[in-house]
C-alpha cells in the first residue's frame, strides 16, 4: 500500500456521496484515513485557508473533491505537495471537456492542478450517480411523483457511487504507481434513458412516479422559478445539452480496468435502495 499507519489518506468532501463511502472503503481495506469537511472532526473549508495545514499535516495521499470555483484549487494542490502529499485522486465529471458554456470550472481546475503539480495523480470522471435519485438532486421530484428534465432520448449509464468509492480506494492505496497519469471514465454497465430509470424505480419502490421531458427553455424557467441563479441555470443547461448530444451515453470499462469486476447494474442498485427505504412513504 502507498499509505502507512502514520500517514493517512486525506479524504475531502468526507460527508458527501463519494467521500463518506470512500472513508468506509479505505477503513475496510485497513488504510489510515483522515475524513475532512466543514463538519468533520478534521475541519476543511475551501473558503478558509487556515483550515488547510492541519488537514494536510502528515497526509500521504489526497482524495480531491473540488469546489465549484477554480480559484483556490491550484494553490491547495501546491500546498499539499509542499506538505509531503505524493498521490492525488481527483474527482471530476465525464464529458466536462466537451461542455459548451461555463461547465464546471472547479473540476477542470482540479484536473489541471494535479497534472501540473502532483508527483502521482489519477483523475476519475464518473457518469451521473445512481444515488442522485435516492439522496438529493432528483430524490424530492421522485417522491413527488414527477421528474422533469431536458434529456431527450439519450441514454445514461448511471454509476453506483459505491463503485466510484471502490475505484478511488484502489487508486489511493495501490502498491505501485501503475495508475499514475491516467484518467478513468466510470459508468454503469449499460445505458438507460431517464424514463427507463424512473420506470425501474417506480417498479421496485411501488411508487407512482413518471418522467416528463421538458424543452430546454421550459427547464430553465422551472429552475428560475425555484430560485436557481443564472450561473446555476447556465451550468445545468450546458450539462444537459452535452447529455442530449450523447457525449456520455456509452458505457465505459473504467470500473473493470481498476477493480477487475463489472460495475453494479442500475436495477441491482435500485432494488437495494428500495429495500433500504430510500423511497418509503
Amino acid at each position: 500500500m502507498t499509505t502507512s499507519p502514520d500517514r493517512p489518506v486525506l479524504v475531502l468532501g468526507a460527508t458527501g456521496k463519494t467521500g463518506r463511502r470512500l472513508v468506509t472503503a479505505l477503513r475496510a481495506a485497513g488504510a489510515p484515513v483522515r475524513p475532512a469537511s466543514r463538519s468533520s472532526a478534521t475541519r476543511f473549508d475551501w473558503d478558509d485557508e487556515a483550515t488547510w495545514p492541519a488537514a494536510l499535516a502528515g497526509a500521504s495521499a489526497v482524495y480531491l473533491v473540488v469546489p465549484e470555483v477554480a480559484e483556490p484549487v491550484h494553490r491547495f494542490v501546491r500546498q499539499a505537495v509542499d506538505a509531503g502529499v505524493r498521490r492525488f485522486v481527483a474527482l471530476s465529471g465525464r464529458g466536462i471537456e466537451r461542455l459548451d458554456g461555463p461547465g464546471f470550472p472547479g473540476m477542470a481546475a482540479g484536473e489541471e492542478a494535479v497534472r501540473e503539480h502532483a508527483p502521482e495523480w489519477t483523475v476519475i470522471r464518473p457518469n451521473n450517480f445512481a444515488q442522485n435519485f435516492s439522496e438529493d438532486v432528483w430524490h424530492a421530484p421522485v417522491l413527488a411523483g414527477r421528474l422533469a428534465l431536458p434529456i431527450g432520448a439519450a441514454p445514461e449509464p448511471f454509476v453506483d457511487v459505491r463503485d466510484i468509492a471502490d475505484v478511488a480506494a484502489a487508486l489511493l492505496t495501490a502498491d505501485d504507481a501503475g495508475h499514475h497519469g491516467r484518467t478513468y471514465e466510470l459508468s454503469g454497465p449499460r445505458g438507460l434513458t431517464f424514463g427507463e430509470a424512473v420506470e425501474v424505480i417506480a417498479r421496485v419502490s411501488g411508487r407512482g412516479v413518471a418522467y416528463e421531458e421538458l424543452t430546454p427553455g421550459a427547464y430553465r424557467d422551472e429552475l428560475r422559478a425555484v430560485g436557481a441563479s443564472e450561473g446555476e441555470v447556465a451550468a445545468l443547461d450546458a450539462m444537459f445539452a452535452g447529455m442530449r448530444a450523447g457525449n456520455v451515453a456509452e458505457p465505459t470499462d473504467g470500473v473493470r480496468r481498476v477493480l477487475g469486476r463489472e460495475p453494479v447494474a442500475f436495477e441491482t442498485w435500485a432494488a437495494e435502495a428500495a429495500a433500504s427505504g430510500a423511497w418509503a412513504a
